[in-house]
């Protein structure tokens, strides 16, 4: 076996020893960029094998979450799914609206679009200044892009069609001013915001929320951490409070899919049960 060969294998037994021990299935991102993360990881812990990082994975989580992060592939664009975004603003937000307090938990927000996006609907329906958005992620350096709230300008035709397919009510152009090749967002739409780190793998519930966003997240876990994963959501849901999923995952044959009704199912729109 080439040096290349020995290599490849061993980036398969990394990949393979991460998702056993913690669930985070990494098998099947686009190799070039797995492959070009861990020998940036190791080039930055002095480390010469990849052979070496499998051990201290196993036995040392803190170790695992900074290679994790490394593996974070913030694959995200504003108003994704438009069609979401329209049964969240025409069937979700009529039923939030009469509450006099809304709390929101977006898991895995990885670089913020999708909980902008998520701010334009409420202000367009307004809901926005009674409520709280926590935007959560393992990966500190995306939350810190989210923070910003900064995004190329070549993505802006994208994020206005998508915009307008979602049921927009305004020009995308009020939410945002551009800056060189930059579009940053305006201020206003983060006062309600709340970037924080948070391991869907080992942390705790965000208590008391009216509606949970996690999508496309959940397809990269085995069962095993999707069910741990739906508890949280479960958990820090109010009853009656919503659950939004990505287009490829839903609750079926899930540990709590008894607890939930269906609102949507393209959507992937779910409501807790209040029995």
């Amino acid at each position: 076996m080439n040096a290349v060969d020995l290599e490849s294998l061993e980036v398969d037994l990394l990949l393979e020893a991460i998702y056993r021990q913690y669930g985070y299935d990494f098998r099947s991102y686009a190799r070039a960029s797995i492959d070009r993360r861990v020998r940036q990881f190791m080039s930055a812990q002095g480390i010469g094998r990849i052979s070496e990082l499998i051990p201290r994975v196993l036995h040392d989580i803190d170790f695992f979450s900074q290679l994790a992060r490394n593996f974070s592939i913030a694959v995200t664009e504003m108003f994704r799914d438009p069609f979401v975004y329209r049964v969240l603003r025409e069937e979700v937000l009529p039923i939030l609206r009469t509450y006099p307090f809304v709390k929101i938990w977006h898991a895995g927000c990885a670089t913020g679009e999708e909980v902008y996006s998520l701010a334009i609907v409420l202000q367009e329906e307004g809901l926005y200044e009674r409520v709280t958005i926590y935007g959560t992620d393992f990966n500190d350096e995306v939350l810190e892009r989210a923070r910003q709230g900064i995004y190329p300008a070549d993505r802006i035709k994208e994020f206005t069609r998508n915009y307008r397919d979602a049921g927009g009510k305004k020009s995308f152009s009020e939410y945002y001013h551009a800056h060189y090749d930059s579009a940053m967002l305006n201020a206003e739409l983060k006062q309600r915001i709340t970037f924080a780190n948070h391991n869907l793998v080992t942390d705790a519930v965000f208590g008391e929320m009216h509606l949970v966003v996690c999508r496309n997240v959940l397809i990269y876990f085995n069962r095993e951490l999707q069910n741990r994963a739906l508890r949280l959501f479960e958990e820090s849901l109010i009853r009656g409070g919503f659950l939004c999923l990505g287009s490829k995952e839903d609750l079926h044959l899930t540990a709590v899919a008894g607890s939930f009704e269906t609102v949507d199912p393209k959507a992937r729109i779910y409501k807790k049960k209040v029995q």
